[in-house]
């Protein structure tokens, strides 16, 4: 795999860091993937606030909500710098849970105990 083609690795603390606050970067999270928005806040319809708001952190339902397009969705694509790590992802899948029949009850009555009692 070529270099440039390897995936960045972010961690939610790191990317808190790029809050847009004292001349940072604007990173934000949407469905575990981190994207660097700074360079699109002038282009931005609602206006660059509208990010900056979440600039650093998880903007997954706040981008879903508001009922983005699908064009708008492949245009943050070329903002992707990385995903956040494994262990931190919200969408991670969790492990499959198979429910295993219980074990069939030991089917004796109360008089059969008793009369086992009474044989012995």
């Amino acid at each position: 795999m070529a270099e440039e083609d390897q995936i960045k690795y972010f961690t939610i603390e790191e990317v808190k860091i790029y809050n847009g606050k004292d001349d940072s970067r604007v990173w934000f999270i949407y469905k575990d993937i981190v994207y660097d928005v700074t360079d699109y806040l002038d282009d931005h319809p609602g206006g660059g606030d509208l990010i900056t708001e979440y600039a650093g952190k998880d903007a997954t339902k706040a981008f879903d909500d508001f009922g983005h397009s699908s064009d708008a969705k492949k245009q943050l694509k070329k903002y992707k710098i990385g995903e956040i790590v494994e262990e931190q992802r919200k969408g991670k899948k969790k492990a499959e849970v198979r429910t295993v029949p219980p074990e069939k009850p030991e089917t004796r009555s109360c008089i059969s105990i008793i009369t086992c009692g009474l044989c012995r």
